[in-house]
């Protein structure tokens, strides 16, 4: 039975972890007024009569701060890239040469950054909802375990270290939110 108990406090310890790395990915999207290429990973391309997405398609670099560089594989394809990238309403408008889709960054205003830092913080609070839901899920599965036979002190012991874990998962959401904000507000 502790076992168990030791093993729900490592299962909410990875949902937690998983929180934290989506947030990560997530927030990698948000283009800061320089160069991502990251931008153009959720962008599906109509390759074919299949919703491909953009990065499978083509190359992405980023050969300075304020130009972001696509050279397709198939460049027939160049048409319906430039498409989905309007379509996706990232705020950018393609150049293309026929042979690769040029971008220039524009330089966000003082709005756009407010926005995208509002829209950073919506997220976060999302990610500590999760984290706070799986407290309440291990908690409960602890208590739950004290009625098979867990004894009172081990639940409670284990309840503490999962708020520890909330706690510190709670804080790396902060400093993953703090150091976004200072990104996005840098001119």
């Amino acid at each position: 039975m502790i076992e168990k108990a030791q093993q729900t406090v490592a299962s909410a310890e990875e949902k937690m972890e998983e929180t934290i790395l989506y947030l990560d990915e997530s927030l990698k999207n948000y283009r800061a007024g320089k160069a991502n290429t990251s931008v153009f990973n959720p962008v599906l391309v109509s390759y074919y009569g299949t919703m491909t997405p953009l990065p499978q398609m083509s190359s992405i670099t980023a050969p300075d701060a304020k130009t972001i560089l696509i050279q397709p594989w198939d460049k027939s394809q160049i048409r319906a890239i430039e498409k989905a990238i309007l379509d996706a309403n990232l705020g950018f408008t393609p150049q293309n040469n026929g042979e690769t889709i040029r971008i220039n960054i524009p330089v966000l205003t003082e709005e756009r950054r407010a926005e995208l830092v509002k829209k950073a913080r919506t997220e976060g609070e999302q990610s500590k909802v999760s984290i706070r839901n799986t407290r309440r899920e291990a908690i409960e599965a602890l208590k739950k375990m004290v009625k098979e036979g867990l004894p009172e002190d081990v639940e409670k012991d284990d309840e503490d270290a999962v708020q520890k874990l909330t706690d510190t998962y709670t804080k790396k959401i902060d400093e993953l939110l703090a150091a976004k904000e200072k990104e996005i507000m840098t001119v």
